[in-house]
């Protein structure tokens, strides 16, 4: 059976670099499993791989959807799947299909386990709730929802309008609550998965029995490649993108921060910390929904030769 090697990581950490290494060390595709990397016209605040680097090593999913597109995590399952089934169908391929590698939890797992078959949202229904998001406001669409699905209001983020939205454009589209689609079971996969995670968290102290985690090190790289980010022309690029800024992909770290400097609402130096500060916390998110996986072996980013060994001793 071959295998899919899964290279995951809070934002930051040095995922790139890695995995183009791993990448020519097994001559095999790189996969992108980030949600914001998919579009095209958004390279400097994604972080995504340059030109250069994907000469090096072949990229799928990376600058193939456009803003204003409509893309889903059922519909990155559906593309991913067909390109692991092109490749296994070559008839050179070897022991590993290719290395899927990013952040966004819900696209790997959408690979990993298999993703609810939730239908797609017609444009009509998207629109009209684009349109009342935006004159009714997001508490009013929460309460909505608490009335239509109250199972998943429960458990919900209520302060993030794609997910309210989208949970009651399902309900509104189908006359089923969200909640009836997620069946949770895992599907299964006809290749092995190899998951590695890459962190550079050490324990700072254990209090009361409770181990404390020092962020410290991945903090100072976020701040960093925030500052690189700014160098390379992020304002610039959400410039660019001022006549589509209501889209839902633009409702993201690093463009929502800028559009407000170009608003005039804050300074350039408060954007910047804005941006910092939020990636640093949705950095925590990640490394709290990763830790619950576990399937994933941990390495710090500098652990090539371990990271390889460890792949090798899992192929089947």
């Amino acid at each position: 059976m071959s295998s899919l090697i899964v290279i995951t990581g809070p934002t930051g950490v040095g995922k790139t670099e890695l995995c183009l290494t791993i990448a020519k060390h097994y001559g095999v595709d790189i996969i992108n499993a980030d949600s914001r990397q998919i579009y095209a016209e958004i390279p400097i605040g994604t972080a995504a791989p340059t030109a250069e680097q994907m000469r090096m090593v072949r990229h799928y999913n990376v600058g193939t959807r456009h803003i204003g597109d409509y893309y889903s995590a059922s519909m990155y399952e559906q593309d991913v799947m067909k390109t692991l089934s092109d490749i296994s169908a070559k008839p050179k391929h070897d022991k590993i299909l290719a290395i899927l590698t990013g952040g966004s939890m819900m696209y790997i797992d959408a690979v990993c386990k298999g993703i609810d078959d939730i239908p797609t949202i017609r444009d009509d229904v998207r629109e009209r709730m684009k349109h009342r998001l935006e004159h009714e406001g997001l508490e009013t669409l929460v309460r909505e929802l608490k009335e239509l699905d109250p199972e998943h209001w429960g458990i919900v983020d209520k302060n993030n309008p794609r997910r309210v939205v989208h949970a009651l454009e399902i309900c509104h589209q189908t006359g089923r609550t969200y909640t009836s689609y997620r069946i949770g079971k895992s599907k299964e996969r006809p290749f092995n998965i190899i998951k590695v995670g890459l962190t550079l968290d050490k324990v700072a102290k254990v209090k009361r029995g409770q181990v404390i985690m020092d962020h410290s090190e991945l903090y100072e790289r976020i701040n960093k490649r925030v500052l690189a980010m700014i160098e390379q022309g992020l304002v610039e690029e959400v410039r660019r993108l001022l006549p589509y800024r209501d889209d839902k992909a633009l409702n993201t770290i690093g463009y929502k921060e800028i559009f407000k400097y170009l608003d005039g609402d804050i300074t350039l130096d408060e954007a910047v910390r804005q941006i910092q500060s939020n990636s640093r916390e949705y950095a925590r998110k990640q490394l709290t929904w990763f830790k619950k996986d576990t399937d994933i072996t941990w390495f710090r980013p500098e652990q090539t030769k371990e990271i390889i060994h460890y792949i090798d001793s899992r192929l089947l």
